[in-house]
């Protein structure tokens, strides 16, 4: 499970450090999307597959739209000796990542912000947690 909120720095070469936690759950690698909120997802292979076989089910005219995003923008990716991953140059444009980025864990993956943007983000989420949290106890 990814929990917690992180900041690092982007080097020239796009190369992010992962938090040391979260480096042995993409051992064997992890796969780069671009999110719908002006972020980056990280999954790991084991996760991205269970999505993957998921679209398989649902007929492609409904998704085609999706796919072409989610799967046709996605890289894969490993992790460097000192715990990098390098972000594509159009998933950093996409999420408007420059020099610092703040990686946050969300269960069964990861995003990875502007942290202008996570700023706002988060504003938003304050609004809106204890309704939706109420609404999961309704559910129980």
């Amino acid at each position: 499970m990814f929990l917690g909120e992180y900041e690092y720095k982007v080097d020239s070469k796009g190369r992010l450090p992962l938090p040391p936690k979260f480096r042995q759950e993409f051992g064997d690698g992890l796969i780069l999307t671009q999110g719908p909120e002006k972020c980056i997802l990280a999954y790991r292979v084991a996760e991205w597959q269970k999505l993957a076989d998921k679209a398989k089910t649902v007929p492609s005219y409904k998704v085609r739209t999706f796919n072409r995003g989610f799967f046709g923008m996605a890289f894969s990716q490993t992790i460097d000796g000192q715990g990098r991953m390098a972000l594509p140059s159009h998933l950093r444009r996409h999420a408007q990542i420059e020099d610092v980025a703040i990686i946050v864990g969300n269960n069964n993956y990861v995003e990875i912000w502007n942290p202008d943007l996570w700023n706002t983000e988060k504003l938003s989420i304050d609004q809106q947690m204890w309704q939706i949290m109420e609404s999961l106890e309704e559910q129980r």
